[in-house]
């Protein structure tokens, strides 16, 4: 009996994940509007890929997250938490979608996820920049119970109670297990972010030299505008809708956020090599940095950016000595 219990268990655990690394390789192109809710939690680890567990994953995780809220969520004034507080307080009115953040519904549920995550975080704390890293997952997830097509113009406090619960828990524990592996970029002087863009550089510098000799001659420093596209990984650069699109690769591409995301970011320079070539100005040309005109792009600019990024991934990843000049 055990034997067999046994066999069937491993058959099943096998079955689920060629069942996870499908849901990978499908979800690489783009993930359809009613599945992306479920995907996304499969795929960024916090469901388990067998479905029997699923249920009662979904109900101990959003029970453990509440009692988090429970135990620390009142210590948010007491003077040890003031500046995390206060950090969180300025941050949430810099998000956007701007729509969202004008519902007080909203900017209460980001502010408990964010405490409680600092909270629990010690070692890096909150961070400006974290703030975003919450407005994908909430968005999607808000998806899964409402019909609309646009969340922006969506009234959120509309929605029962223990909705809201489930969405905020789960977005939590989402763009918690996504900021693991991205924890290095943001600590203390976020030496992670520093490092990421000194590696943007040296590829550009090997994948289009022109475009990286005329940003040094104006004297434009990397820093000046890729910062923020480590940071905010591009979510200040592109609309909500591509930046979520992105995440569907990024969730099913190893290392997506951190290593892929290098090439996307290479790929999204040269796209402007036209532009940055023909600007002569320092300041003009930070300020086009600053400000890509990207507010019309849809799926089909981030299929091309993606399929881009993959090419330079494979063409430069794997050369040795890949870095060093």
């Amino acid at each position: 009996g055990f034997r067999a219990g046994h066999t069937a268990a491993i058959l099943q655990q096998e079955a689920a994940l060629t069942e996870a690394s499908k849901l990978r390789k499908l979800s690489w192109s783009g993930i359809p509007k009613q599945v992306r809710p479920i995907a996304w939690k499969l795929l960024s680890g916090y469901l388990p890929a067998n479905v029997d567990r699923r249920e009662s994953t979904l109900q101990r995780k959003r029970k453990e997250y509440f009692a988090f809220v429970e135990q620390y969520y009142d210590s948010r004034n007491d003077e040890s938490h003031q500046d995390t507080y206060r950090q969180i307080h300025i941050d949430i009115p810099r998000m956007s979608p701007e729509v969202l953040r004008l519902q007080p519904k909203v900017t209460e549920i980001f502010e408990r996820i964010l405490f409680i995550w600092a909270i629990r975080h010690p070692a890096s704390g909150y961070v400006q920049g974290i703030n975003d890293l919450v407005t994908p997952f909430f968005v999607v997830f808000v998806c899964e119970y409402i019909e609309e097509e646009e969340v922006e113009n969506f009234d959120v406090s509309s929605l029962p109670e223990e909705v809201l619960q489930n969405i905020e828990a789960d977005s939590y524990w989402c763009m918690s297990k996504l900021l693991d592996g991205i924890q290095d970029n943001y600590t203390f002087a976020q030496p992670g972010i520093q490092k990421k863009v000194k590696m943007l550089e040296e590829l550009v510098s090997r994948i289009d030299e022109q475009v990286h000799r005329h940003l040094d001659q104006h004297e434009v420093k990397y820093l000046q505008f890729a910062f923020r596209w480590m940071n905010n990984l591009l979510m200040r650069e592109v609309p909500l809708r591509c930046t979520i699109r992105l995440w569907d690769t990024y969730q099913s591409e190893p290392e997506g956020f951190s290593h892929f995301h290098l090439y996307v970011c290479a790929a999204f320079l040269v796209r402007w090599r036209k532009e940055i070539l023909e600007e002569k100005d320092f300041q003009e040309l930070l300020i086009f940095l600053q400000n890509l005109p990207t507010i019309h792009w849809g799926n089909e600019e981030i299929s091309v950016l993606l399929a881009e990024a993959y090419r330079l991934k494979f063409a430069f990843a794997d050369a040795p000595n890949h870095y060093k000049k």
